[in-house]
């Protein structure tokens, strides 16, 4: 996988596009920190790459997200528990 910085994506793109076509994927990276990935695709496979993107993201989320929940002992709540915290969340949305 190639690394990029943000200034060579802004001052050489041409050189990023080869690097793309020749890796398959380019990390953008600002302050030596990833900030973006780049991905090759086609007509033929953007639906199919875009969605298999979205789930990943979507389950690295819920894997966070289950995770604070042990660490928090949220594990534990009973269903009415959960449900009273719903219906705080939804009634402090709406004010």
């Amino acid at each position: 996988m190639k690394f990029i910085t943000v200034r060579d994506f802004r001052i050489r793109p041409g050189s990023v596009w080869e690097s793309l076509e020749k890796n398959n994927e380019v990390v953008i990276t600002s302050n030596g920190k990833p900030i973006a990935l780049l991905t090759g695709v086609s007509d033929i496979n953007f639906d199919e790459t875009l969605k298999a993107i979205r789930r990943a993201k979507a389950e690295l989320a819920l894997s966070k997200m289950r995770a604070a929940s042990l660490e928090k002992g949220l594990s534990k709540l009973s269903d009415k528990e959960i449900e009273a915290e719903i219906r705080s969340v939804r009634k402090a949305r709406k004010s």
